[in-house]
């Protein structure tokens, strides 16, 4: 386990800042301790300096995970996060989409969201701006990637996107075996 490269971080930070914006902040300056990103088999992860120190005892090739996977890097070394990220990104998102129930189990599924599903959005939130989505009783369910901003949602049709899927909580049973 490493600490992350210049390129790297900035290609992590830049990836969080979409979706958590200037609370990223609080993220890095957190007031019970200090807590780092740390890379380990091309993932990344965000953990406190005391788990760090305790994963140092462990062989690297039987480490599996430690502290939170944020993402992973792929082959063409672009970030992309991953479902286990999305405690830290419904704490601090700046938007936030919520879903009726029955496009919930649609997003759930794996699908974009469409309008018609779509119970309530945050205002002002521009159009390829990083959006946590939650159901109606405000548990997060996934995050994605506005299709429309704010203010071009109330002149669209039913079926017109709204929101990229990016991520779904549904991914911790379809894709059990590449999350660690």
């Amino acid at each position: 386990m490493r600490a992350l490269t210049d390129d790297e971080t900035r290609l992590v930070f830049e990836k969080l800042k979409k979706y958590i914006g200037q609370n990223l902040r609080q993220m890095v300056d957190r007031p019970d301790g200090v807590h780092l990103f740390r890379l380990h088999k091309e993932r990344v992860f965000y953990m406190s300096e005391r788990i760090l120190k305790h994963s140092g005892h462990i062989p690297k090739k039987e480490l599996l995970s430690a502290g939170v996977c944020l993402g992973k890097f792929t082959h063409s070394r672009k970030f992309r996060l991953q479902i286990t990220a999305l405690d830290y990104l419904a704490r601090l998102a700046q938007y936030r989409v919520w879903l009726k129930p029955s496009g919930e189990q649609h997003f759930v599924y794996g699908n974009h969201v469409v309008k018609a599903h779509l119970r309530r959005i945050t205002e002002g939130a521009p159009r390829n701006a990083g959006v946590v989505v939650l159901n109606e009783a405000d548990v997060p369910i996934g995050f994605g990637v506005t299709a429309r901003s704010t203010d071009e949602c109330t002149s669209l049709g039913a079926e017109a996107l709204v929101v990229y899927h990016q991520a779904d909580v549904g991914e911790y049973l379809r894709e059990e075996a590449d999350l660690v």
